[in-house]
């Protein structure tokens, strides 16, 4: 009486086969890196030169913490939203660092440039400060439905080392793209956070907001 052995493919021609997978796979992902290699211009925002000084604010050491945002807003990607809400990327540039980062360093730049706030910096700098300003991005974006830059910071004073907030207020603003090309959007954009830098410092030191 005969006995079937089932045949197993094992050995140098199992270990061939993963191989040319392996490799047909690595030579796919050499052409897609490839393709996205093209130069991509970087564009930086600018902080306002010189915000009047007010009275009455709050005065002290202020550490500014990141910027809390949504997933579309952790990004170097400039944002398109159509009238569907949707939201897209545009092509030919992109921020300079992380947008949160990015906005963070120029409010610190903000109240740097004439606040009446003895210090304004980062957490982790050593500073031991009376207040903290904790902000959220709500919207930085082109709003394709108007052909405006639109920017949305909500912002809170917490007192330390209390943790009590003591003021609290959303800060908007609209400037004009005049063309969808990356350049025009971003200074657009540039120009729309600048103005609510400046809100933002005219109302934390007792400044009039726009």
């Amino acid at each position: 009486m005969q006995h079937r052995v089932p045949s197993v493919t094992t050995g140098p021609r199992a270990s061939l086969r993963g191989f040319v997978i392996s490799a047909s796979l690595a030579a796919v992902l050499a052409g897609v890196a490839g393709c996205s290699s093209a130069p991509v211009t970087a564009f930086d925002l600018t902080a306002p030169g010189q915000p009047p000084r007010g009275g009455g604010g709050v005065a002290g050491q202020l550490v500014v913490v990141e910027p809390v945002a949504l997933a579309p807003l952790e990004s170097e990607r400039i944002l398109v939203k159509d009238a569907s809400g949707a939201v897209s990327n545009l092509g030919g540039g992109q921020w300079s660092d992380r947008l949160p980062r990015l906005v963070q360093a120029r409010l610190i730049q903000t109240f740097e440039n004439g606040s009446r706030l003895r210090a304004a910096a980062r957490p982790g700098d050593g500073v031991i400060a009376e207040y903290q300003l904790a902000t959220e991005l709500r919207a930085f974006q082109l709003d394709a439905t108007t052909g405006e830059a639109f920017v949305e910071i909500s912002a809170k004073v917490i007192a330390l080392p209390a943790g009590k907030i003591v003021r609290a207020r959303v800060f908007t603003a609209r400037e004009p793209a005049g063309t969808s090309t990356a350049l025009d959007v971003t200074q657009a954009l540039d120009r729309a956070s600048g103005s609510v830098f400046l809100d933002i410092a005219r109302w934390m030191t007792g400044g009039r907001v726009s």
